[in-house]
């Protein structure tokens, strides 16, 4: 059955929203940097909102709600993968289960794997909960893609790091690590005693060349190790409602999120948990209209860049509209987005801020109309017409 890929709103439309994206940089910037998405609302949302509002529906999260089952159901649907939804708890954001989960599991100096580049926030979890990242193990590049580390990962467990971070799919590369990847890392952590916390955020934007693999459902020694959390926010553009939801399939894990404190579960918005509902129980004809939409826009964007940019290099994800492109052959140093920002008008993701890997990159918002990344890219493609090259450059 053919799918209407779902359109984006207008510009006009779009510069009336008050959110980060449209309202951090003047008019003339375009904006395809903030992890937002430039759809309408999908319309079982929009009507759950509008009659929570009509009843006055706007106090504290209760004790039983629906998320858990909704999100079973979906789990079902979409990744046939079937969860306990006892066992799944709410929670404000991912970043916010994941710092938590950080202050249960770890003490004051232990060390947490992260795998660069990677979203910019593991790092700073770390800062603010006095942990350390002394353990930063790189993802291999190849031909085709990118994948973990795993002998690294084991050498790091084995120096005594106690979590890992793992972006499944991985922000911003796109991947969609492999079923017998995320197998073997859940030995590896379970050999060394350690845990695995896995945000899997983007998963249900997954492409329809890829499948992806719940973390928990990946082997047994997974489920005794993991822990994950998501949320509906990326996908259906949610992020300012907060709600997101930490599951785990043992008894272990199961344990240690139920012994999190309280505020954990009532940080969650009522209006979040509303809008997740709506998404998982009634969104999947429009989740499946958003990701023909990114589907095509992954394959614009190579083209756009192929076309405007020459010496870009970019290898389309396999889940979530985000782009990692690296522009380093332009000599535009190390942190080419500024210059982009200042002098095409279009602002990308900073990609020094994904770690040491992100020198010479930037991450690209995808999730817009066509006609906005393509105004994007030839804007971009005018400054490298122009002969511009970064501080110290040999750009030629």
């Amino acid at each position: 059955m053919s799918i209407t890929p779902l359109d984006a709103l207008p510009l006009d439309r779009l510069r009336q929203r008050s959110s980060a994206k449209w309202r951090t940089y003047p008019e003339d910037v375009l904006p395809l940097f903030v992890a937002e998405t430039d759809f309408p609302l999908a319309p079982p949302i929009s009507e759950a909102l509008q009659a929570a509002l009509a009843l006055g529906d706007t106090g504290y999260v209760g004790p039983r709600n629906r998320l858990p089952a909704a999100f079973a159901d979906f789990a079902a649907r979409r990744y046939g993968w079937t969860i306990d939804a006892s066992r799944v708890r709410t929670t404000c954001d991912v970043m916010m289960g994941i710092s938590e989960l950080l202050r249960a599991l770890t003490d004051p100096g232990d060390r947490v794997v992260v795998t660069p580049p990677v979203y910019p926030p593991f790092f700073s979890v770390n800062e603010q909960e006095s942990r350390t990242i002394a353990e930063r193990v790189p993802l291999i590049a190849e031909t085709g893609g990118w994948r973990l580390d795993l002998e690294g990962i084991d050498a790091a467990f084995a120096r005594g790091a106690k979590v890992m971070l793992l972006c499944n799919p991985h922000n911003p590369t796109g991947t969609v690590h492999a079923r017998e990847t995320l197998a073997e890392l859940a030995r590896i952590a379970e050999r060394h005693g350690a845990w695995v916390i896995s945000d899997e955020i983007h998963a249900p934007m997954t492409m329809p060349d890829a499948t992806f693999t719940p973390f928990l459902d990946a082997a047994p020694e997974a489920a005794e190790i993991g822990f994950a959390l998501s949320s509906a926010s990326k996908a259906f553009n949610l992020a300012g409602l907060k709600c997101a939801f930490i599951l785990t399939a043992a008894a272990e894990p199961a344990r240690i999120v139920r012994s999190l404190p309280d505020e954990v579960e009532w940080r969650t918005s009522l209006f979040g948990l509303i809008a997740t509902v709506a998404a998982f129980d009634d969104g999947d004809a429009w989740l499946d209209a958003l990701i023909a939409r990114l589907d095509l826009n992954r394959h614009l964007l190579h083209d756009l860049l192929a076309e405007h940019v020459p010496g870009a290099r970019y290898l389309p994800g396999q889940a979530g509209y985000l782009g990692w492109v690296d522009l380093s052959a332009l000599g535009w140093g190390d942190d080419p987005a500024v210059k982009i920002r200042r002098e095409a008008r279009v602002a990308l993701h900073l990609g020094p801020m994904f770690g040491d890997e992100g020198r010479g990159h930037v991450r690209i918002n995808y999730g817009t109309g066509p006609e906005i990344l393509t105004e994007a890219m030839t804007r971009i493609g005018a400054l490298v017409g122009s002969g511009a090259s970064g501080e110290g450059s040999g750009a030629k």
